[in-house]
Parts: C-alpha cells; structure tokens; sequence
C-alpha cells in the first residue's frame, strides 16, 4: 500500500491558511502556492540517495555528499498543476518539466484527456506528479496511468489539499505511488469539490471563473 505523507510544516500550514481565504487574490495565491511547493520538495525528495564525491574547498580537500544520479522529472497535471512546479524547479532546477491535460467532466466529475508531452527518457525518472487538489481521484489516477504506460514506475503525487475519498482511490489503483498533501480535508460536497478546501485552484492562480 502507497504511504501517505502528510506534511505539517509550521509554515506550509501557515501559508495554506491564507491561501484557503477567499479574500486572497489570484498574486498572492499562486505566490504562496510557489512557496509551498518548494517546502514540500523537501520532504519528497527527502529520500533520494547520495554518494561521496572529493572535493577541494578553498582550506582541504574533502570528501562530501552530492545527490546520486536519480534524475528527476516533474509533471503537473494542467492547468492547476502549473502552479506547482517553479517552487520544485527552485529546488531541483535540472529537473525535467513534463505536462498532463486533463479536465473534468462537469456532469460525470471524471478526468477527460487532451495533452501529453513528455520527456523522452521519462520511463528513466523519478516523476513527481503535481495537482494542488486531490478531490475524486480521478485526474490523478489517469495520469499516473498515463505515466505508467510510458514505462514511469518511480512516481510520487504531491498535492496541497487532499479528501478521504480521493486518497482511498490512488492508494487502491496505484498501490505503489506515494502520496504528499499538505492538508486531509472533510470530505467531497455533491458536486465534487473539496469542503472546507479552497474553491477551484486553476482559477485561483489563473484568475478565471
């Protein structure tokens, strides 16, 4: 079974909390989602391997710790998931940028497909997916299978906010992809969207209705 990374960060909560306000404007939201992000990065990539390399510092040389040929590859699902990915590339600026368009099904609330561009050697990767919400399930679980149909079987999700219903969904179709929010919210209200959540992130960073 996937592991479920909740990431309580003073500041991440701290941020997120502003960012829930409706008050905050479409500046402010995708400034702190950047921000966010990159303290996520952290934990995701918190695992990656290292290995001794030598070095000469301006006094000795020395033996010292560089990451260990795990490239990288980031792949926000559109549009929202764009919002996401400058505070990874901050972190890991060799990363590669991939990008999934998806977008929901106002009746049925299932992903439909329109894009995929990817990096040649992505099957090569660790690929973080990103999506500011994991609400059904839906999205995430088609583009992680999307992932894994061009080889990817190193794939973590990393969302903001995230429901019961859509966690028990990723876990049980792709057992083997971690998943890091920064929040587990209530539940999902009849028209799927997150409660108490933040409202349509896409539209939020973009400024759209």
């Amino acid at each position: 079974m996937s592991l479920l990374h909740v990431i309580n960060h003073p500041m991440v909560q701290h941020k997120l909390t502003i960012m829930r306000d409706k008050e905050t404007g479409s500046k402010d939201f995708r400034e702190l989602l950047n921000e966010i992000s990159l303290l996520m990065g952290y934990e995701v990539t918190r695992d990656i391997p290292l290995e001794d390399v030598e070095i000469e510092t301006p006094i000795c040389k020395m033996t010292a710790k560089e990451v260990s040929g795990r490239k990288l590859a980031i792949v926000p699902i559109l549009r929202a998931g764009l919002g996401m990915v400058e505070g990874l590339h901050t972190l890991v600026p060799v990363a590669k940028v991939g990008h999934i368009g998806l977008y929901r099904n106002e009746e049925t609330h299932e992903p439909v497909e329109y894009y995929c561009k990817l990096p040649e050697d992505i099957q090569d990767r660790l690929v973080i997916v990103t999506d500011p919400m994991l609400a059904t399930g839906g999205s995430a679980c088609d583009a992680i299978a999307m992932l894994k149909r061009k080889g990817c079987r190193n794939i973590r999700l990393m969302c903001l906010v995230s429901v019961p219903e859509g966690i028990k969904r990723v876990q049980n179709e792709h057992p083997d992809v971690d998943i890091y929010t920064a929040a587990v919210d209530d539940h999902l209200n009849e028209n799927a969207y997150i409660v108490p959540g933040l409202g349509d992130a896409g539209d939020r960073i973009f400024g759209t209705k």
